[in-house]
């Protein structure tokens, strides 16, 4: 089944911004299964000029081992309003997550409020654990939102997240200035789309895909430069619950930063052992929930997540 386009949720600046769900007690039906409560619900934030409903053999995936799941567009993606590539302000994108994260709180009390209808509930029981799944952009975008503490969740996975963009000296120098004389001026993101996958028609699909754009502003760019490397120096103070997970054969995003972000947890005294799991997936390119080799990353997944909920 196909996920359900809620009705436009407004952020706080009056932009609308394309939320989805997956409902995890239609698709048992559908399967002809009974549908338990969920088991925690997670949030998809997806990557740079792409959207949410590239997910969604991901959101199925999750829905089979018991989780409901939701995914936005963000702001300028998708079908989510903005100018393509452009942010009002360095922290739009923090700000857009935190009001989604909000709501799907209030969808998680609402779920379990349901499944406990004819029995008598106290409030910790409607407390359905949060995750945060972030891929490329978004995986810098929900682990800038945890090292912040912006809201606190129970559970984060980073998939090939941008916490370093590889930016060379001439493209550092540019983003030194271009912000502040022309912070909305859209270019081409330089990324090659070639490389997301080996799966052939994964590319092709990608290319074909109207809602895909590879534009991106000063704005946006400083926001991605600054945000990865304050995250990678935030993880040697971790405390949520978290799964790294990148490609090593990444040429869209510089897989150093996953590395140096889980020596720095690994490394400090001050981060509990076991909470930050990292895995490199040696050969993989960029997205690797879409590579030929993708049961070993859901693998994974589900290793993580049947550990801790």
């Amino acid at each position: 089944m196909q996920s359900t386009v809620l009705a436009p949720f407004t952020a706080r600046d009056g932009e609308n911004l394309a939320l989805y769900e997956w409902p995890l007690d239609a698709w048992a039906h559908e399967m002809g299964q009974y549908a338990p409560p969920p088991r925690a619900i997670v949030l998809l934030v997806h990557g740079l000029g792409e959207h949410a409903s590239r997910y969604d053999h991901v959101a199925h995936q999750l829905m089979e081992w018991g989780f409901a799941v939701r995914a936005y567009d963000q702001r300028g993606h998708g079908e989510s309003g903005g100018a393509r590539g452009v942010l009002p302000n360095e922290t739009a994108l923090l700000d857009d997550l935190a009001e989604v994260v909000d709501d799907t709180r209030l969808r998680g009390m609402r779920l379990l409020e349901a499944a406990y209808a004819d029995r008598r509930h106290s409030e910790s029981q409607l407390q359905l654990p949060l995750i945060l799944l972030g891929h490329s952009m978004g995986g810098l975008v929900v682990s800038r939102f945890v090292s912040l503490g912006i809201r606190p969740v129970e559970g984060l996975v980073m998939s090939s997240p941008a916490l370093d963009p590889g930016l060379g000296l001439v493209q550092k120098l540019l983003l030194s200035f271009m912000p502040r004389l022309a912070p909305d001026l859209c270019v081409g993101n330089g990324l090659d789309a070639h490389y997301i996958s080996h799966d052939e028609e994964v590319v092709r699909k990608y290319f074909a895909d109207r809602q895909v754009h590879n534009k991106i502003s000063p704005r946006l760019g400083k926001f991605i430069a600054t945000a990865g490397p304050a995250t990678v120096a935030a993880a040697a103070q971790w405390r949520t619950p978290t799964l790294l997970m990148y490609a090593g054969a990444d040429r869209l995003v510089n897989p150093a930063g996953s590395r140096a972000f889980a020596d720095n947890a690994a490394n400090s005294p001050a981060v509990k052992s076991g909470t930050v799991t990292a895995r490199c997936f040696d050969g993989l390119y960029h997205e690797i929930f879409n590579e030929v080799e993708s049961e070993q990353v859901f693998d994974t997944l589900k290793s993580w997540l049947d550990a801790r909920f």
